[in-house]
């Protein structure tokens, strides 16, 4: 026997005893807890490409984890003294085909796992921007989920005893916000709102047509409204602010206010953008998204943000956007902070000065520090800026392949 063949046997025979000791069992399977209070600096980002939300710590710049999502926009509702988020989603049997099922999902917050969910009509809306399609009453205790087939619906969920509660007609009329512990209201073609008031099984209770508080002809609101307390705030296509009161019985409407003044208007600068008004309750300030533009660009990027006093709706200040940073597929074209003198910086250099802004989304978080969160819809990144004196931090990327809408649920109270 050859001295290879030698060793190759003894290897052979070394195997069973090599077996025999074992290694200590892995625990697969293990989920980590996001300790509650959740922090003000966390927020969720909506990705429609990869169907999920993203929860991102805008302070550490990490990727907190993922809640995966059906087809179509996503608007998540939250009950925050239950530690539990909402999401409405639409799911085929052969993925983009065969049988449709819409459910109202229910999420745990601190293991962004699901505990229940709640099938609805099989007709919710599906749009391009998800603002307006969900909305959850003042008490936290029931979602309504707006349907269209075209003809429009709510479906209202009670997620305190997960069954679906009641669907309500609301003809002529589009998109729910809550106004208070048992009633929502739409938009209506003729520039009025309809208000559906619940009994406390969630069923309804009656609907109310209110009197038109904007002209849908002349210059119609867009449905991107930012709520202040009690008040839910529409910036209209020219650039007027209408405040709707629902703290009362019946909902009241303040005369329109300017987001533009004259000179404004000459030097064309007008609304826009996919999500382009956010509220800081504690300041009272209104964060309000413009770009130069021609009629009609109410959905353009931004490049400005003006920020106003809700008191005396006074503009007090002017934020310059810079780009929120570029992604390729979810990845990261990396801004220069680990490259090699001289080329360190370099990149982030021409993002701040040659790239065009191209911000599409805002949001504000709600503590005493509040970050302003800007993002730009076909990228994954955020751009971070201080909402109360507009200074640029940071970026923070990547937290997916597209940012479609911005969510921050906590105040830090």
């Amino acid at each position: 026997m050859s001295l290879r063949k030698a060793l190759v046997a003894l290897c052979l025979l070394a195997l069973p005893l090599a077996g025999a000791a074992e290694l200590p069992p892995e625990s697969p399977g293990a989920i980590e807890k996001l300790s509650p209070p959740f922090d003000a600096h966390w927020v969720w980002v909506a990705d429609l490409v990869l169907e999920r939300l993203a929860l991102v710590d805008l302070d550490s710049g990490k990727f907190l984890g993922l809640i995966n999502g059906g087809y179509g926009p996503m608007s998540p509702q939250f009950g925050i003294e239950r530690g539990e988020m909402y999401l409405a989603s639409t799911y085929f049997s052969r993925r983009v085909r065969g049988t449709r099922t819409d459910v109202l999902e229910v999420y745990d917050i601190a293991t962004l796992s699901p505990v229940g969910e709640v099938v609805v009509p099989s007709k919710r809306a599906t749009d391009a921007v998800a603002l307006g399609h969900t909305a959850i009453t003042d008490d936290d205790r029931f979602v309504a989920v707006f349907n269209w087939t075209p003809a429009t619906s709510l479906s209202i969920v009670d997620v305190v005893q997960r069954r679906l509660a009641a669907e309500v007609t609301i003809p002529g009329c589009s998109l729910v916000y809550a106004a208070g512990k048992r009633r929502f209201f739409s938009l209506c073609a003729d520039g009025s709102a309809l208000v559906v008031t619940l009994n406390d099984d969630g069923s309804e209770a009656g609907k109310k047509r209110t009197q038109p508080f904007f002209d849908p002809i002349k210059d119609p609101v867009t449905e991107k409204a930012a709520r202040y307390l009690d008040q839910w705030i529409f910036a209209s296509f020219e650039g007027l602010a209408y405040t709707v009161d629902v703290s009362a019985e019946e909902m009241r409407f303040e005369p329109p206010w300017p987001l533009v003044n004259d000179a404004d208007r000459k030097d064309s600068w007008r609304v826009g953008g996919l999500q382009h008004l956010a509220v800081h309750e504690k300041t009272g300030r209104l964060y309000s998204m413009v770009h130069q533009g021609e009629a009609d660009t109410h959905k353009e990027p931004g490049t400005e943000i003006w920020v106003y006093d809700l008191k005396d709706h006074k503009r007090q200040h002017r934020i310059e956007l810079l780009n929120p940073g570029i992604t390729v597929y979810g990845f990261p074209i990396d801004v220069g902070a680990g490259w090699i003198w001289p080329f360190n910086g370099l990149f982030e250099w021409v993002l701040n000065n040659f790239v065009p802004a191209g911000v599409t989304h805002i949001e504000v978080t709600q503590d005493d520090q509040p970050l302003l969160v800007t993002s730009s819809q076909f990228t994954g990144s955020l751009g971070i800026y201080n909402a109360l004196d507009g200074t640029f931090i940071k970026r923070v990327q990547p937290v997916g392949w597209t940012s479609d809408t911005i969510f921050a649920p906590w105040s830090g109270r």
